[in-house]
């Protein structure tokens, strides 16, 4: 049984330690480089406006997202083609933005689509909305291929992803 006289074991650890571990690791959750993100999952789905609706928007409050970040093309429409990312690690770049190339059933040449992150989310979880006359296809259409990258501030690719049909094999 340890005497109450004896001191604690972590009174005993120099000062300098906790600085130093600090210090080696402060270069990781800074310097994050391309290969340091990933997008994990995209979910490309139709969503009606009535699957946002929350019991506390009637109530008085505007829309709760939930742990998502909602991005839409007309951020007054609901109703649209979303494709939801995960990334990770859970932590997102401030100031980064998704670039999002889309081959829609009506036409042959991709649109691009961007969508600003803004300051850091608490959550990994974002939804990219096709709204209004950028989905023109309504709920029946999907999306022939598309190509997702989420961009750094200067422009840099910090990861990205795309559906098998993007790049089309040589023949």
């Amino acid at each position: 049984m340890r005497s109450l006289a004896a001191p604690c074991p972590l009174a005993q650890t120099p000062p300098m330690r906790p600085l130093l571990a600090l210090a080696l690791l402060l270069p990781t959750l800074v310097c994050l480089r391309a290969a340091d993100f990933a997008i994990t999952e995209v979910w490309p789905q139709w969503r009606d406006a009535e699957s946002f609706d929350r019991i506390s928007e009637y109530f008085g409050g505007g829309e709760n997202t939930g742990s998502h970040r909602i991005l839409r093309t007309h951020a007054d429409i609901r109703a649209g083609f979303y494709f939801l990312v995960r990334l990770a690690p859970a932590v997102a770049v401030a100031n980064a933005k998704f670039e999002l190339q889309v081959i829609r059933p009506d036409a042959p040449e991709p649109k691009t689509f961007t969508f600003f992150a803004g300051a850091p989310a608490a959550s990994p979880v974002f939804e990219l909305g096709l709204t209004g006359a950028d989905w023109p296809g309504g709920a029946k259409a999907r999306p022939v291929a598309w190509k997702l990258a989420l961009l750094a501030a200067d422009g840099r690719v910090l990861a990205g992803q795309q559906s098998f049909l993007w790049e089309n094999p040589a023949k």
